[in-house]
């Protein structure tokens, strides 16, 4: 018997303003960037969509900012010598981590830029899950990297997840 390889993706939309995509759209662009980033199931990632108080919060308890952003990723891999010490389960399952949006501001950087906010979603996403792989933009070395990442899946998935 041949069993199926689980890919465990979590989303919570906790902001009612209207337009918000629903879960399974969430699911569907996470899948994509990890499939194309040749990530291959068993993987657990969560996706949050909220309000712009709590990445707010979220962005000075972690990163001390004291102002507002689109999106904060949280890894849940080893990202340097010291935390691959820690022992992670061995079911196999790569926990890659937590990724949170802000809704409003998603809203109105869609609304700078001219375009939709299913555009603009499917950006943050593939950015979160992007700093979940271990992509940093704040590193000189990997900023050019990434951003160029972003817009190659940004224009791959034109069709697929916005218009």
């Amino acid at each position: 018997m041949t069993g199926s390889v689980q890919e465990d993706i979590y989303v919570e939309v906790n902001t009612h303003i209207g337009g918000e995509p629903d879960a399974s759209w969430f699911e569907a662009v996470v899948r994509d960037v990890l499939s194309s980033e040749g990530v291959a199931a068993p993987y657990e990632v969560s996706v949050v969509l909220t309000d712009e108080e709590t990445v707010h919060s979220l962005n000075q308890q972690y990163r001390n900012v004291d102002s507002p952003t689109d999106v904060i990723a949280f890894y849940a891999e080893p990202q340097t010598d010291s935390e691959r010490e820690f022992v992670f389960p061995g079911d196999g399952v790569r926990r890659l981590g937590d990724i949170v949006i802000s809704f409003p501001q998603a809203v109105e950087q869609a609304e700078e830029a001219g375009h939709g906010v299913r555009k603009e979603l499917t950006l943050l996403t593939i950015h979160g899950v992007l700093h979940l792989l271990g992509y940093d933009h704040e590193q000189p070395d990997d900023a050019p990297l990434m951003r160029k990442k972003e817009a190659l899946l940004l224009d791959l998935y034109r069709g697929r997840h916005y218009d």
